[in-house]
């Protein structure tokens, strides 16, 4: 099963950041993770970010190269999206 990253795109912390994705599980997702080396604090709701020092790496281990928006839409397909703040109740 494949896990996704989107280009190191993100400034934070005075570096670039990428995201990395399961649209299985986040099993899958943390297992990944842990065999690239990322720490579990780099894990954040529903992705871990990856500084773009790991990238190439991530990419190595078999991680899928997409764009962010592509990101977005198959977390969101696959029921693993997880936003900051809850979607307002429609009236």
């Amino acid at each position: 099963m494949p896990v996704y990253i989107d280009p190191p795109n993100w400034p934070g912390h005075g570096r670039f950041w990428s995201h990395l994705v399961s649209d299985v599980s986040y099993e899958e997702l943390h297992a990944f993770a842990a065999r690239l080396g990322a720490p579990a604090r780099a894990f954040e709701r529903d992705h871990y970010d990856i500084p773009s020092t790991s990238y190439r790496k991530a990419v190595a281990l078999g991680a899928i190269e997409i764009g962010s928006k592509e990101l977005v839409d198959r977390l969101t397909r696959a029921g693993l999206r997880r936003r900051k703040h809850p979607p307002a109740a429609s009236s």
